[in-house]
């Protein structure tokens, strides 16, 4: 990643971090890749030089990475836009993982003439139905570290994420969960402000796209939905229901991975990316 320079786009209320890959063919649609919650552009490394053909951009989210933090009401899909504009982008192929799966998805509800396709990894749309309690209970002990200021805890909680709840941490990359660990870390360290006794102040969360799943029969584009066959439940379930009811959706499930597949198997999940564009000539 560090080979591939960082740029920033600074509008009046947000400065945008991104990186910016020209691709060989201008032909190409481009691919947008939007990381998940708490991580950031980084969490791209294994792509983003794999699709020479085509420019790919990815972003850093509000409050994430080297991007500014959200002082009023916004939507992530709104900010993808707005930067598809900044960069004369009129269609991309939207990549997400997580949250960014989610944003993508909102993004083909809310702006569809900007989407050629929709990759959502680890995530269903922005509303999210949780009912493990595997994963309630890792929510639960987020937000107790959050309200703490616990970074350790805090860390710790993504960790499992990392690792999945049918799995030890001996049987994952130890780098993978270092990338994802360092990521989680460096957005408390840049982002989260506290009080004078240090207490933590909530950020300003995004203003919720609505009526997603009622409105997901009406995406007009390819859909891939891809997961880590070890995730948790809760993920599996949406990735097949938003694979279900997507008129063109298709869900693919990759072995040996939890909830960031790219990362622990970047190349089936860039060889499935690739198998979209090459299905739908993008």
């Amino acid at each position: 990643m560090n080979a591939i320079s960082m740029r920033r786009l600074h509008r009046p209320d947000l400065t945008v971090a991104f990186r910016d890959v020209p691709g060989a063919d201008p032909r190409a649609v481009p691919l947008v890749l939007l990381h998940g919650g708490v991580l950031d552009a980084r969490m791209w490394e294994p792509q983003l030089p794999a699709f020479p053909e085509r420019r790919v951009v990815a972003p850093d989210a509000r409050g994430h990475g080297g991007s500014s933090d959200a002082d009023a009401p916004h939507r992530l899909a709104d900010d993808v836009v707005d930067l598809l504009d900044a960069l004369d982008i009129e269609r991309a192929v939207l990549v997400g993982i997580s949250m960014g799966g989610a944003t993508a998805v909102d993004v083909a509800l809310e702006h569809p003439e900007r989407v050629a396709a929709v990759v959502c990894g680890g995530a269903g749309t922005s509303e999210p139905e949780f009912t493990d309690p595997w994963v309630v209970q890792a929510f639960a002990d987020l937000d107790a570290a959050e309200r703490t200021g616990d970074l350790d805890a805090w860390s710790a909680v993504w960790d499992r994420f990392t690792i999945g709840p049918h799995r030890g941490a001996d049987e994952v990359d130890p780098q993978v969960i270092q990338q994802v660990s360092q990521m989680a870390r460096d957005t408390v360290r840049g982002h989260i402000r506290l009080t004078e006794d240090g207490t933590p102040i909530p950020p300003v969360r995004p203003t919720p796209v609505t009526r997603t799943w009622e409105r997901v029969p009406g995406i007009g584009v390819p859909l891939l939905a891809v997961c880590g066959e070890l995730d948790s439940r809760d993920h599996l379930a949406m990735a097949a229901r938003l694979a279900e009811e997507a008129p063109q959706g298709v869900l693919r499930t990759i072995p040996a991975a939890a909830h960031y597949p790219n990362l622990e198997r970047p190349a089936q999940f860039t060889a499935l990316v690739r198998e979209l564009l090459a299905q739908h000539g993008l």
